[in-house]
Order: structure tokens, then C-alpha cells, then sequence
């Protein structure tokens, strides 16, 4: 249970870090800081939806174009962003076709890359840790 939840708080951070590379980079990809409580729950749903639909749209990608399986990330990235744009809690705004593509292409190299490093870095830790204490 604490491996899940453990594992559930470093994607949430990936997801925040994907989210504001995408700030960063993008002019038509905007967080609105000033409604930073929106922000934070955008975060939470965005990697709630992403859970939920990475598989979902997996299943039909397989079953109708498979070869389309590549970019299921990036889809269900996509998907994920376009419900959490329209909901009216506010803290993120996209306004172009180049942050909702790139966008979603940054979100998603962000979170992929945050969700295979973060758990190594914070392990790593732990394991030099248990090596000191055995020693």
C-alpha cells in the first residue's frame, strides 16, 4: 500500500513538472498562477484521467488501429488535457494548435521521463541508506 501511494505522489510530481515544462516552453500553454488551487487540482485529475484512460484507449487502439499502439501516451495525454481544459475550475488554459500539440508531446515526455527517473532517484537514496546501516 505504501508502494502505491508512493508510486502515486511521484507521478503527481511528474505530471506538476510536465505540466509547467509545458508553461515554460509553450506561449499558447498557459497555468494561470494567479488560481493556483485550480492549478492543483488540474494536476490531480490530469493524472487521475491519465491513469484511467492510458489502458482504456490502449484496449481500443489494439483492437481498432493497431498501429497507432506507439502513441497511446501521447493520445491519452491529449485526451486527458482537453477534459481538464474544459472544466471550469480554471489553472490551465491552452489557446493554440501548437500548445495543444506540443503541449501534449511535453506533458507527456515530462511524465514518462519523470515516472521511470523520480522512483530511481528516491530509491537510490533508500538503498545507500540500508547499506550504511548494515555496515
Amino acid at each position: 500500500m505504501i508502494t502505491f501511494l508512493f508510486r502515486g505522489l511521484l507521478y503527481l510530481v511528474s505530471a506538476g513538472l510536465g505540466l509547467i515544462a509545458a508553461d515554460l516552453l509553450l506561449d499558447g500553454f498557459t497555468i494561470e498562477w494567479d488560481k493556483w488551487w485550480g492549478f492543483v487540482i488540474c494536476i490531480l485529475i490530469f493524472a487521475i484521467l491519465q491513469s484511467v484512460l492510458s489502458p482504456w484507449v490502449g484496449k481500443i487502439a489494439n483492437r481498432y488501429a493497431p498501429v497507432l499502439m506507439g502513441g497511446i501516451g501521447i493520445f491519452s495525454t491529449l485526451i486527458s488535457l482537453i477534459i481538464v481544459v474544459l472544466l471550469p475550475i480554471g489553472g490551465l488554459r491552452i489557446t493554440d494548435l501548437t500548445g495543444w500539440l506540443l503541449g501534449s508531446v511535453i506533458v507527456w515526455l515530462i511524465t514518462a521521463l519523470g515516472s521511470v527517473l523520480l522512483p530511481l532517484i528516491f530509491l537510490r537514496k533508500k538503498v545507500e541508506a540500508v547499506k550504511a546501516e548494515r555496515r
